[in-house]
């Protein structure tokens, strides 16, 4: 499939039931591709750089789990298809992870905004993350959610300088609250790099 088409479809789908008895080797066998598309930004933030595999278990989990049937498939193609990158991005599901309810809300609620200084860098290139825009990511209080989406638009000559070993690569957080950046190791960049056409 041309990486400018990437598209979950029903044809894609395994019936539940069949889904069922795969679940354990399915899951398994994406393992190591997840683990290298896991990037730790800071204590509490985690970046999941999601391609079609991921989206595709994602969807598949989330029938088998609800059994929703057609109608609930439609539901979750239109919400995941777009997290798939389409040749010229990197796409990001952005995790603040904070097992204790207390503290997270605490942190949560000095991370107002923190969707808008999103960034990776490529070479000394700096590329601002857009966020989602269809939900509001920040309650009444200030508080912001602890999962954000985030794309990262790669221009064809910052996508050749991404494959470059030579190239320093970086994704982070500028926050006033939450100054964190992370060095993207080689085996994570191969992987990354295999999202662009």
């Amino acid at each position: 499939m041309p990486a400018t088409t990437r598209k979950i479809t029903a044809a894609d789908i395994v019936p539940a039931s069949q889904y069922g008895k795969e679940r354990g080797e399915r899951r398994r066998a994406l393992l190591p591709m997840k683990k290298l598309r896991r990037v730790d930004v800071g204590p509490f933030a985690t970046f999941y750089f999601e391609n079609f595999d991921t989206m595709l278990l994602q969807v598949q989990e989330m029938l088998f789990i609800e059994k929703g049937g057609d109608d609930q498939l439609a539901d979750e193609l239109r919400a995941y298809n777009p997290l798939i990158p389409q040749g010229g991005e990197l796409i990001a599901t952005v995790m603040f992870e904070i097992d204790d309810p207390v503290r997270r809300k605490t942190v949560l609620q000095r991370l107002s905004g923190v969707e808008e200084t999103i960034f990776l860098d490529v070479g000394g290139v700096k590329i601002k993350a857009v966020s989602e825009t269809e939900v509001d990511r920040t309650d009444d209080d200030g508080k912001t959610s602890s999962i954000h989406f985030v794309r990262f638009p790669v221009p064809a000559d910052l996508r050749a300088k991404f494959r470059d070993p030579a190239t320093m690569i970086t994704v982070g957080i500028q926050h006033e609250n939450y100054g964190h950046l992370a060095l993207l190791q080689p085996a994570t960049r191969a992987e990354l790099a295999k999202d662009f056409a």
